[in-house]
């Protein structure tokens, strides 16, 4: 029994890697650590089947050095101890971690201080989001590297590829252009997929013909992400599916979340709903954010296709709630002040001030003070980030606003020792 045709023509070098040229171009940053034999730690993320452990494997042989390939969930902490003792052994070397973002905080705090000191190299691959699914001691040691989605071209380059290769169909059968750029359209970027229906073919038809088009359409005829889509359209979906809940059109909002729910792409459903809540309904509906988070715990628990449920319970809510961005333009509005210069904080701020009298110190004991005091620094003291809705159709945010109101008016004050005083 021979090995999926998928793992029989894995890239041996990053020249033979399917499309990622941002990531396997002369000038790319692999290529350069390839040039000056500098390897780094990192984490390749993107969707399924676009090449990311094939791009770890190839890079780690093209360095010539030691590598052990890992799956975070069927690895158990023995096999690791086992594979960084083996690297120990070897000087310098690396470990590849399939699904990276499913290591456990006792699987992470076993690797990390190996990854510090550069016992070896991790390269993570991951279809989630690093930024959400990752914890930040590792994604603060490793380069986050986005694999792309590949286009119908580079899934057609590699189905030809495959067909060719010596390891692969070795021109034992025939595919029409046609048949080809078929399966290259219902993959959806996705080239394992692409590479099943190729073998498929060659299990359900004979040599002797040419196999076809209409052939694969009696194999496979739903697309690998269930829509007419290039390479494009799967990210129009996703910022659909936003905007749609941003204008309060529940039925748009449905119908957007129902082509990305067909896909199953839950790890972006996820990401763009979070995102929604907390920017566009954020403080006009906090408890409606609240039941988005548990609406997507409940998704990742029952999976598809029961995910529909709570998925849809909580895009129905989205879109119909008000909406508040107040929060979001004022983070937005501070990160471009906190860029553009920097300001020295207030001794009685500090965590450790020193020669600060006690009279001048933070009232810990003074809860009665703490709105009273003044926590911008001097020099933009009167600046202002957040600005209360003018309108709002939300009770909450409404009150949240009068109480922003009475600060404002209340004022506040750099001197403690007199605010002590009074």
């Amino acid at each position: 029994m021979r090995d999926p045709l998928a793992f029989r023509i894995r890239p041996e070098t990053l020249d033979e890697v399917v499309g990622q040229q941002h990531l396997v171009s002369q000038d790319s940053i692999l290529r350069r650590s390839l040039e000056k034999k500098e390897p780094f730690s990192m984490i390749l993320f993107g969707p399924p089947g676009t090449g990311k452990t094939t791009i770890a494997v190839a890079y780690a042989k093209s360095l010539g050095i030691h590598f052990e390939k890992l799956n975070a969930v069927t690895t158990d902490k023995k096999e690791m101890e086992s594979a960084i003792q083996t690297a120990k052994l070897f000087g310098h070397a690396i470990i590849i971690m399939d699904e990276v973002h499913r290591l456990d905080k006792t699987k992470q705090d076993l690797l990390l201080p190996y990854v510090e000191d550069g016992t070896f190299f991790l390269i993570g691959a991951t279809t989630a989001n690093p930024y959400i699914a990752l914890n930040r001691a590792i994604r603060s040691r490793c380069r986050l590297l986005e694999v792309k989605a590949l286009t119908d071209d580079d899934i057609y380059d590699g189905l030809k590829r495959a067909v060719e290769h010596e390891n692969g169909i070795n021109n034992e059968y025939k595919f029409s252009e046609d048949a080809l750029r078929y399966i290259a359209k219902l993959s959806g970027g996705d080239l394992r997929f692409s590479l099943n229906t190729l073998e498929q073919a060659t299990i359900q038809f004979d040599r002797d013909n040419e196999i076809t088009q209409s052939d694969i359409e009696k194999i496979n005829r739903v697309p690998n992400y269930a829509m007419d889509k290039n390479e494009t359209e799967h990210y129009d979906s996703v910022s659909a599916l936003q905007k749609s809940i941003r204008g309060s059109d529940v039925d748009a909002a449905l119908y957007y979340l129902a082509r990305l729910c067909i896909a199953e792409d839950l790890d972006s459903i996820k990401r763009r709903l979070l995102v929604t809540a907390y920017e566009d309904v954020g403080l006009a509906n906090p408890a409606a954010v609240q039941r988005c988070q548990m609406a997507i715990q409940a998704a990742e628990q029952v999976g598809f296709p029961e995910a529909i449920i709570p998925l849809g319970f909580t895009v129905a809510e989205l879109a119909l709630s008000p909406k508040s961005k107040k929060a979001c333009l004022g983070i937005e509005e501070a990160m471009d002040f906190a860029r553009s210069r920097p300001f020295v904080v207030q001794d009685y701020l500090k965590l450790t001030p020193v020669n600060v009298q006690e009279e001048d110190k933070y009232p810990y004991d003074r809860p009665d003070l703490w709105e009273k005091i003044q926590y911008l620094p001097e020099i933009i003291k009167d600046k202002k980030f957040y600005h209360p809705a003018e309108f709002t159709m939300s009770n909450y945010e409404k009150s949240l606003n009068e109480n922003y109101k009475r600060l404002q008016k209340q004022g506040r004050s750099s001197n403690l020792r007199e605010l002590k005083k009074k």
